[in-house]
């Protein structure tokens, strides 16, 4: 994006606070956003690369690790303002903080953590989850904060008598900057299911499972989780305890407003401009999950879709996948390693780039090749745990565009088992906006998607900008939401002249795509079977 002000106009806009700032705790790099007045005026971004840890059989981040990231993210981010207006920011219009969403962070009456974070990549859950869908009527995903919750129960886990409160990672960023237990209702609703009547939690289901529960919990279930709010309500304000936490220089002021915390679903839906019925988006990282608003609830339960909600509250079915485009960066990586060992090295965006050029260049069903990017395990394909695989046959053509391309469907491929659910229910969809980091790459991944959802797909300039961007719009959607909703403040005020590039599906990658999935459905038995032999 285009800076849309002078200098000089930016430097009196930082210092005067006229700004909104965005934090993302993505799975493998946290990042800051700080935009203008004009949303779509980005001053300055900052990041800090961090990775999730296999302990114990479980996936998770230390807490220290959140901190230090998130300092080091912001501090990265105040360098690059100072470097280029030569301010140091002291304060902003507003603060806001998504985060990878689901999980367990549960606490005691102390606010201390009672067991390592439990991330959505665990798939432990399954007795739980089984067990409230059927309590619930609707589908609880192995990775949602009840269904870890309730396991911890069933395992007669000892910390369960001592847990006073659960939140996301997102909610307990915001809890200790802010000393608010809030959490916005996109991210919510992948705790428990939400009311799209209330915007709240769903109340009759809220009564089932205190039932259910009964004498096995210290509280019942709304004492325990955050309360809800929607985009556009406040959610607190910066303390002096969280500004120093947040920023240890001391040069940040407290005061500043925040908006509700969300999940990293709600902030890609708002950097898409995806939150009316009938549109979704597509975000790709280190899993990969669709979005698609509804019209109408689902007619039945389907163990591949999640029940969610836009940051406004409205209804949402996800398909996510536990597994996204970490594979494909594993192989762009090695092909990194070889040029440089052969004395051409390149940057990893020129390897990205010459390997999708390739891909396009590969046969539209990949020539008979597979590729399973499963590094965690995958409800949708009936694993609890990853075996990456790449697959041939002795006839399939071996040849270097094949196997980029398999890699580039492979990363699809879950997802699309997924939507043809979607597809079966009637749900309609006028255009899929992507965005993530392999959508950079102008033509190449956003035409494979097209062709795997047969829809047209989106890409637009906030594409690589992603989640930080996405909730920086929604703390500046603070100063607007009494005049305009979600949607309309999305369509007039920020994406109103952008530039979006849009890719029709080819009918031949759409043939090839639909083979392709074929033999990835078939295929799966030796995923399942690579789970079982090789420990």
């Amino acid at each position: 994006m285009e800076a849309s002000v002078t200098n000089s106009a930016t430097r009196d806009d930082i210092v005067a606070g006229r700004t909104s700032l965005g934090i993302e705790f993505g799975s493998t790099r946290i990042k800051a956003c700080l935009v203008g007045p004009d949303p779509t005026d980005v001053i300055a971004t900052g990041s800090h690369a961090w990775e999730n840890r296999f302990e114990d059989r479980r996936w998770t981040y230390a807490l220290d690790d959140v901190w230090s990231g998130v300092q080091a993210a912001y501090a990265d981010l105040v360098a690059n303002v100072r470097a280029a207006h030569g301010v140091t920011p002291e304060t902003f219009g507003a603060i806001g903080v998504s985060a990878m969403m689901h999980g367990y962070l549960a606490f005691d009456a102390s606010d201390e953590l009672l067991v390592p974070f439990r991330t959505w990549r665990n798939t432990s859950t399954g007795p739980a989850a089984a067990e409230l869908s059927a309590l619930l009527g609707i589908n609880i995903p192995l990775r949602w904060s009840i269904a870890h919750l309730h396991q911890a129960v069933l395992d007669d886990e000892p910390h369960v008598a001592d847990i006073r409160f659960v939140t996301t990672l997102a909610g307990y960023v915001h809890g200790r900057l802010t000393g608010e237990k809030v959490l916005g209702v996109g991210d919510a609703s992948g705790m428990f299911p939400i009311d799209p009547a209330t915007r709240d939690y769903d109340q009759r289901r809220v009564d089932l499972f205190d039932a259910h529960a009964a004498g096995r919990l210290p509280a019942d279930l709304r004492s325990l989780l955050p309360a809800v709010r929607v985009a556009g309500q406040a959610a607190g304000s910066l303390t002096p305890a969280g500004a120093a936490l947040l920023d240890p220089s001391g040069a940040l002021r407290p005061g500043v407003p925040f908006c509700p915390p969300e999940g990293d679903a709600g902030t890609g839906m708002v950097a898409t401009a995806a939150v009316a019925p009938r549109t979704g988006n597509v975000s790709a990282g280190t899993s990969i999950f669709a979005m698609v608003v509804l019209e109408r609830p689902l007619q039945s339960m389907h163990h591949e879709i999640d029940v969610v909600t836009t940051p406004a509250g409205d209804l949402v079915a996800m398909v996510h996948c536990n597994n996204g485009a970490s594979e494909l960066a594993a192989w762009a990586g090695m092909f990194e390693r070889f040029a440089a060992a052969a004395g051409f090295p390149l940057e990893p965006d020129a390897v990205y780039e010459a390997l999708f050029r390739e891909a396009l260049a590969g046969e539209a069903d990949a020539g008979g090749l597979l590729a399973y990017n499963h590094l965690a395990g995958e409800p949708i394909a009936g694993t609890d745990e990853g075996r990456p695989l790449f697959v041939r046959t002795p006839d399939s053509r071996f040849t270097l565009g094949n196997a980029i391309r398999a890699q580039l469907y492979g990363v699809f491929g879950t997802l699309a088992l997924g939507m043809r659910v979607l597809d079966a229910e009637g749900v309609a969809l006028d255009r899929m906006f992507a965005h993530g980091g392999m959508f950079r790459t102008a033509g190449v991944a956003q035409r494979f998607l097209a062709a795997a959802l047969a829809a047209p797909v989106a890409v637009g300039e906030t594409a690589s900008e992603g989640g930080a961007w996405g909730i920086a719009v929604l703390a500046a959607y603070l100063d607007h939401s009494a005049d305009l909703d979600l949607d309309t403040y999305l369509q007039q005020r920020v994406f109103a002249a952008a530039s979006i590039d849009v890719a029709e599906p080819d009918d031949a990658d759409a043939a090839g795509f639909a083979a392709y999935l074929d033999r990835y459905d078939a295929g799966l038995a030796i995923e399942r079977a690579a789970v079982a032999a090789l420990s």
